[in-house]
């Protein structure tokens, strides 16, 4: 027996704002639809929202309620929002939209500002800003990386570090950096290039190659940490999944004084040589030392999963048409 459709009315005070709201056509109304599930109908400032699941309805109300409230306090709110703040609502119904979206990890320009946009991306930013270490755990696209380039940006304009440091391990190229022309660095510099996207991304691309320049940023291999003792640095090792045992060590014991690490990477996607998963997983100096360091004081771990993936919501379709295509042929 299928369950009565109830629905329930929201008139807003401000047609023009109401307006901003549901968007060009309707059309963040109709992402929210698809979403959640529920029917929107809308005649002038008013929303009539229809859903079989009372609590669904319930934060559907909510979340319009709250993006509301943001554009009265003169806070945009674009498509792309609609999603990921349904998302933090179904999860959390007391989520405040307003401190999560208004919680600006700093300004690089007039029109760049970079916020966090999941619950745990929030925390994330918290967790950078109050631990000297943090290792952050999850999927692709979950702005690990490129939220904690944000950050130590905004401490090293804010003269809280001296330098950035950004590394990762070029497991990725294994035996095929012989046959790439010029010397190590050139050789692991096509691995490296997420880094320089973020930082290209936040800065314009003359004072980043200013900072590189003078040694401000430092893009390198984690190969060039050894024997090194980083201080008022904010270092950032990236796709750490792919370190060894006694590379992660030697990473960790490279922290010096006024200086903060960043750990991040996807336990899914480790690609060490090993026989199978469980050798992976066991190989993996990320993994190693989640388990080791856990409880120990000034450090902090962050998970992630999929619902953080931030995405264009046609990129979302296309991967969940792939894996009911995959599901289907498993059978």
């Amino acid at each position: 027996m299928s369950q009565t459709t109830t629905a329930a009315t929201l008139e807003f005070d401000d047609a023009a704002l109401a307006n901003q709201l549901f968007g060009a056509h309707n059309a963040n109304l109709s992402l929210i639809a698809e979403k959640s599930g529920v029917r929107l109908d809308t005649r002038g400032s008013t929303v009539t929202v229809e859903a079989e699941d009372p609590r669904v309805r319930e934060t559907v109300l909510n979340l319009l309620a709250q993006l509301y409230g943001l554009l009265k306090s003169g806070h945009p709110v674009y498509p792309r929002d609609m999603a990921y703040a349904y998302g933090m609502l179904d999860r959390d119904p007391s989520a405040d939209l307003r401190r999560i979206f208004r919680d600006a990890v700093f300004v690089v320009s007039p029109r760049k500002t970079i916020t966090p946009k999941t619950l745990s991306q929030r925390d994330y930013v918290a967790a950078l800003r109050e631990n000297d270490m943090v290792f952050a755990v999850g999927p692709a696209g979950t702005g690990k990386t490129y939220l904690a380039v944000a950050v130590a940006l905004s401490m090293l304009l804010a003269k809280k570090v001296k330098r950035i440091i950004l590394t990762r391990p070029a497991v990725e190229a294994g035996e095929k950096l012989g046959f790439l022309p010029g010397d190590l660095v050139e050789k692991v510099n096509p691995y490296l290039r997420p880094l320089y996207d973020a930082l290209h991304d936040m800065q314009d691309f003359q004072k980043v190659s200013d900072m590189l320049e003078t040694g401000i940023i430092e893009i390198a291999p984690l190969a060039f940490m050894r024997g090194r003792t980083l201080n008022d640095a904010f270092i950032i090792l990236d796709e750490a999944q792919n370190t060894t045992q006694e590379q992660m060590k030697m990473f960790l014991t490279r922290l010096g004084f006024g200086s903060r690490a960043v750990i991040t990477g996807d336990i899914t996607q480790i690609d060490l040589p090993a026989s199978g998963k469980a050798d992976a997983l066991a190989r993996s100096g990320l993994v190693h030392a989640l388990r080791v360091l856990e409880g120990v004081k000034g450090i902090r771990s962050i998970r992630f999963h999929e619902d953080d993936v931030i995405r264009h919501p046609l990129v979302g379709r296309i991967v969940q048409a792939y894996e009911r295509h995959e599901t289907a042929n498993s059978r």
